[in-house]
């Protein structure tokens, strides 16, 4: 079978636990170089762990590498935009982790870089790819809950005191923040799940004085029809990662939506009815199947990725409007 030959720019934590495994597994994509800007010893070490040939040590060397067809950026989020253009214009697909960028601006320029170098791009949400979700939208179709009125997600984690004066999670110029590091899946999953975009969003959020970066943040969405969500996200509390929609005549809840991988791919769906409680395992690779589906696309000359610019565009659009909510202590446009 032919495989997408990739390079991934940087040594990053989620490269090494996440995605480079995932690469291993998937079928039609194969990681032949790893550049690093900075720790070659590092680099070495993780290409003898992940069987990788080449390790460069520089990016440049790397996007110049005629024999790499598509790249995976791990980078911090400001470096995001700097790096999706230079791959691009090196003719590299790319797969980008979230949030692809800063504001809904920079996300724009980036897209449209890429689609002037006729390279697909990708943003890596790979939750959205596990199959629960489809299948929670199934139900939701099926009138199971009856009309959706409402739906909430929550992502957080507990940032422990002795990890955040180095970490970039707590940077605010490298885009540290809970709503650019978890906040972004709630908002995108609401979006997902709804299959419609916000209209207004009010939000709060407590700022740490030390770092200027959001440790927590709430969120309220209005959308049309008198639909509403809500989304908390937070570095002070222990690990939760779930999503609940209710309907008139019941509720769907997603206990594992974000990290099921967690729990070796097992997602779980209950069906709330009164006090009837239906539930549902669904198992899958979601950081594999994001991989494959992209390779997929790449291997087929297709010119739309599963998860589209578009749906980036968009995402980052709510991100901007609720920090000028969170700056504002108003309700914003989106």
């Amino acid at each position: 079978m032919k495989k997408v030959r990739w390079g991934i720019l940087s040594t990053a934590g989620i490269a090494q636990k996440s995605l480079l495994p995932a690469f291993m597994r998937a079928e039609n994509a194969v990681v032949k170089a790893i550049a690093t800007g900075s720790d070659v010893q590092k680099a070495n070490e993780i290409a003898e762990q992940f069987k990788i040939e080449t390790v460069y040590d520089s990016y440049e060397k790397l996007l110049n590498d005629e024999a790499i067809d598509a790249v995976y950026i791990p980078l911090p989020n400001h470096l995001h935009k700097e790096w999706v253009i230079q791959a691009a214009k090196k003719g590299k697909h790319i797969l980008c982790e979230k949030p692809a960028a800063i504001t809904q601006e920079e996300a724009v320029e980036m897209i449209d870089v890429c689609e002037e170098n006729e390279v697909l791009f990708m943003e890596a949400f790979m939750y959205a790819f596990h199959p629960q979700h489809a299948r929670v939208k199934e139900i939701i179709k099926s009138g199971a809950i009856g009309e959706v009125s409402y739906m909430t997600a929550s992502f957080s984690f507990y940032l422990g005191e002795e990890k955040r004066a180095s970490s970039i999670k707590m940077n605010r110029e490298k885009g540290g923040g809970s709503i650019y590091d978890v906040g972004c899946y709630g908002i995108h999953a609401i979006r997902h799940v709804l299959g419609m975009e916000p209209e207004t969003v009010h939000v709060h959020g407590v700022v740490d004085a030390a770092h200027g970066i959001d440790t927590d943040a709430v969120g309220y969405l209005t959308f049309p029809n008198n639909v509403r969500a809500t989304f908390d996200c937070s570095f002070n509390a222990a690990m939760r990662h779930e999503y609940r929609i209710h309907g008139t005549e019941g509720s769907v809840v997603v206990p594992r939506a974000f990290r099921p991988d967690n729990y070796g791919g097992e997602g779980i769906i209950h069906i709330e009815k009164g006090d009837v409680v239906t539930s549902e395992i669904v198992r899958g690779d979601q950081y594999c199947m994001q991989v494959e589906q992209l390779s997929q696309a790449i291997l087929n000359g297709e010119k739309v990725v599963p998860h589209t610019p578009q749906n980036t565009r968009q995402n980052m659009a709510v991100i901007d409007a609720c920090y000028r909510s969170m700056a504002s202590g108003k309700t914003e446009l989106v």
